[in-house]
């Protein structure tokens, strides 16, 4: 009973946390001229993320690296497949030519590298100094380019700032604690059915980690702040790589030799697929969206077949 309340509980927390996330970015963003994709790259995705961060530090110090690493690699393919795909059913998102031409080729420059520190079987403490080194450009890069001519705010709206920083901190608190909430009753039902820890990783982690993203992208769709979902989704999977391994990595060694081809192949994959979906139109559609969704599930059911 406690396990399926943790679960409800999990997912009520992380809504609310969602709702105070977008609202309190999305006003900061406006006060601030910042472009709110610039926000859902980074405020959102770092918070959003964080789940995975906890998940991800913990499994690789307690040993278990086939959770933590499939924990990342999951989580990335269910934030295109399974997080894109259903916030496009709900609501068609529009593409900004900035994330098509910039951030999606980061994001799958990420992936690859990736791939290429794991090709020795794990991420050692200089491949964690590579992957952060490379998020730390990547924000700078973002700093750079963030600024973009906005109506200023007069000093009335200014000084409410504190309320909008307020709602993003507790929007990340709330997301935090839902998603372990949601992990932990997950886990252990997962764990009942004597299913690997790799397989746990990939899927039952995975998805319970990603349900910030998902609940977040969907709020933000719903609200008309479609950067902010899109910015959301390829944010959270270029901070998993680069952030959250990359800091795993320099506090213990990750070892990799439960990875399977198909899980790279997935994981890639749907990072290539997503640049021409974006560029047909400038947006990602209900038809494309249930295309990701589809591809997602095939995922899924050849992992639950081979467990």
């Amino acid at each position: 009973m406690f396990i399926w309340l943790s679960i409800l509980g999990g997912l009520v927390i992380l809504t609310i946390g969602a709702e105070l996330l977008v609202r309190g970015a999305s006003s900061i963003a406006l006060k601030l001229g910042l472009s709110p994709l610039i926000i859902g790259l980074t405020i959102v995705a770092f918070g959003t993320s964080a789940p995975e961060l906890a998940v991800s530090i913990k499994s690789a110090v307690a040993g278990n690296s086939g959770i933590a690493l499939g924990n990342v690699i999951g989580s990335n393919i269910a934030n295109i497949g399974l997080i894109l795909g259903i916030t496009a059913l709900i609501r068609p998102i529009k593409i900004e030519p900035k994330i098509l031409s910039h951030d999606i080729p980061i994001m799958i420059a990420a992936s690859l590298l990736f791939w290429g520190l794991l090709l020795d079987d794990g991420l050692s403490f200089s491949d964690g100094v590579i992957l952060a080194s490379s998020l730390v450009l990547y924000l700078i890069y973002s700093y750079i380019n963030a600024h973009k001519k906005v109506p200023q705010e007069t000093t009335a709206h200014t000084s409410r700032q504190w309320l909008s920083m307020v709602f993003i901190i507790s929007g990340i608190v709330m997301l935090v604690s839902g998603g372990v909430l949601f992990v932990e009753g997950a886990v252990a039902i997962a764990q009942s059915f004597g299913i690997s820890e790799l397989i746990i990783g990939l899927t039952v982690v995975a998805i319970g980690t990603s349900m910030p993203e998902l609940v977040t992208s969907i709020v933000a769709a719903l609200k008309g702040e479609s950067d902010i979902a899109i910015g959301n989704v390829v944010g959270s999977n270029l901070f998993n790589i680069l952030g959250i391994l990359g800091v795993t990595a320099l506090i213990h060694p990750i070892i990799s030799s439960d990875i399977s081809a198909i899980d790279w192949f997935t994981m890639i994959a749907l990072s290539f697929i997503l640049l021409p979906l974006a560029y047909t139109g400038l947006r990602v559609d209900r038809r494309e969206g249930a295309i990701l969704v589809l591809s997602y599930l095939a995922y899924i059911s050849y992992l639950v077949i081979q467990a």
